[in-house]
């Protein structure tokens, strides 16, 4: 009896060094477009520690280059809220055109790149002036955007008329447009600026465009590996060494899990209902999925693949950035 009890005890001992190896701290900060506040979460216990309020309709969000600071877009204010994470607070408010959804931070941290939903536009916002700098007329619905990793291109989707917007950063010039997948919604560059990788919501796609030439190199249909007949293609997570791309698979309630070299469809992982904004872990350990419609966030493992918490939010958590 000793010994089993020993040996229990040594598993418990175990299994609580292995938690608190694969929880390193940092927090996870959730938009929720409904209840209009940013969940904040404990990246270790996965427990939520606060709710911090904000204005209408909170989606899109970027965390700044001192990483002490929180962009949020508030889409019914027609404003960038701007929180301070030191006291989890909204501090102030940048201009944004109408309708903000997702944006984009410049690697230097001193602009805004902002899809304006209902404006048809894409707007660039100097920071430090809390000024528009130019608006760019896209297509109707603009929602995904990026920019390069040099700082030169800019990305604006346009989901009603299917196209992706390529736009020189410094004085907003429409570029090109090109055809994708209907209802394009996210964008993201690789780390070396090489390739754009755009989703396509209702064709359930993601395009892989060659950025020198606007070209696309290849396109992956989730509908041809299906794990859901409502799967979608929506929001988009990379890590630093470009390595992986998971992408959230909306209602198909799954992320899943490419590389982005042989362009294979490598694993899917199980999430809430409509799963909207993914993110990492600032270690790359673990996965995180806003499920707008069960009002959760999903915690998943990466090493096992499993889920191994569901974080329940309640209203309708958007999207999802996470920081130390």
């Amino acid at each position: 009896m000793i010994r089993i009890l020993l040996l229990l005890g040594l598993m418990c001992l175990l299994e609580a060094c292995s938690r608190s190896e694969a929880a390193s701290p940092h927090k996870v900060y959730v938009s929720d477009e409904q209840a209009n506040v940013i969940h904040v979460i404990d990246g270790a216990t996965d427990e939520e520690l606060r709710r911090i309020p904000v204005g209408h309709r909170p989606r899109g969000m970027a965390i700044g280059k001192d990483g002490r600071t929180l962009y949020v877009a508030a889409g019914r204010d027609d404003r960038i809220d701007v929180v301070d994470l030191d006291s989890d607070r909204m501090v102030d408010e940048l201009p944004s055109g109408p309708d903000p959804e997702r944006f984009a931070l410049s690697p230097d941290g001193k602009r805004l790149y902002i899809a304006n939903e209902s404006g048809s536009l894409a707007s660039a916002v100097d920071i430090a002036a809390k000024k528009i700098l130019w608006q760019t007329r896209v297509g109707p619905e603009p929602e995904g955007m990026a920019v390069s990793p040099d700082g030169s291109l800019v990305i604006c989707t346009s989901e009603s008329a299917s196209l992706v917007h390529f736009i020189r950063a410094g004085d907003g010039k429409l570029l090109d447009s090109v055809l994708v997948g209907t209802r394009p919604r996210d964008a993201h560059f690789t780390p070396d600026g090489k390739r754009l990788w755009v989703t396509s919501e209702a064709r359930a796609t993601a395009a892989v465009f060659d950025a020198a030439t606007r070209k696309v190199l290849h396109t992956i249909d989730f509908e041809q590996d299906p794990i859901s007949p409502d799967v979608q293609a929506v929001g988009i997570a990379m890590p630093p060494d470009g390595r992986r791309v998971f992408i959230a698979l909306g209602r198909g309630d799954h992320v899943a899990e490419v590389d982005p070299t042989s362009f294979r469809i490598v694993r899917y992982f199980k999430a809430g209902h409509r799963d909207w904004g993914v993110g990492l872990s600032p270690d790359l350990k673990r996965l995180y999925a806003a499920n707008g419609l069960s009002g959760d966030l999903s915690v998943i493992d990466l090493k096992s693949g499993k889920s191994i918490d569901t974080v329940k939010l309640g209203g309708r958590p958007w999207g999802v950035v996470t920081g130390r």
